[in-house]
């Protein structure tokens, strides 16, 4: 819960919530500066003083993708983080669950606002942290995690229609996806942008059972993702190309 006081202006606002890490670097000579995500104030900053030390009750709480309870004050655009609280319940990631982690911390700080809250999306990355832990497939994970994520941004996926003409998708006809329209009808001149109609109802039912409605899901989402991030490249993406490549 969130506990928001308002008051004079030199009053000290206290806030709390439930939240995560998503990056945090070094601020200062023993303090480190977070971006973390929270469920009813959304993405926000905070300064956690002496955090670095070696006997700070911090240093060995303020780990990304692990559960936090969170407690800040302040009114500025840097709050000031006074208590963190591991909250258990998700196993440790590695290997490519810990990649496809790194990926949706990334989305979220390039695409989130800050302040603003959005606990749908809150609980949606609450339950894909959890599935990276137990083991499950990460391609599912990340297309559930990315339409979700644009769906909070205000560009929800039209999946079942075609564009133009409202007709239904049809599952054996080929569609193109545009950005700001949705699912038209392919023309000849297409080739690898179409995608099968059967794919998008998948996609739209959350169902990834055959390699091929995988392949074609991830590149239009991945076409969708860049669109937003107004083709800016993605540090994970890079990393696991470096990867491959090894």
């Amino acid at each position: 819960m969130t506990d928001s006081r308002q008051g004079p202006a030199n009053e000290v606002v206290r806030q709390a919530g439930d939240g995560y890490v998503l990056h945090s670097y070094p601020y200062k000579e023993t303090s480190l500066l977070v971006d973390a995500f929270t469920r009813t104030n959304g993405r926000i900053t905070l300064v956690a003083r002496s955090a670095r030390r070696p006997r700070s009750a911090m240093r060995g709480t303020l780990m990304a993708f692990q559960p936090l309870s969170l407690s800040w004050h302040g009114r500025g655009e840097v709050k000031t983080l006074t208590k963190a609280e591991w909250l258990g319940g998700v196993g440790l990631l590695r290997g490519e669950a810990l990649l496809c982690a790194f990926y949706v911390n990334e989305l979220l700080i390039r695409l989130l606002a800050r302040e603003d809250a959005h606990e749908a999306l809150f609980d949606r990355y609450s339950e894909a942290l959890r599935q990276f832990a137990a083991g499950e497939a990460s391609a599912p994970i990340l297309r559930r995690f990315e339409k979700a994520l644009l769906k909070e941004l205000g560009y929800a996926l039209v999946l079942d229609r075609e564009a133009f003409t409202g007709e239904e998708i049809d599952p054996a006809r080929y569609y193109t996806y545009h950005p700001e329209k949705g699912p038209l009808a392919a023309r000849g001149g297409d080739g690898e942008q179409a995608i099968l109609g059967r794919t998008l109802l998948s996609l739209a039912r959350d169902e990834f059972d055959d390699l091929r409605t995988l392949q074609e899901a991830r590149g239009l989402m991945r076409s969708l993702i860049n669109h937003r991030l107004e083709e800016r490249q993605l540090n994970s993406r890079k990393v696991f190309r470096e990867l491959l490549e090894l």
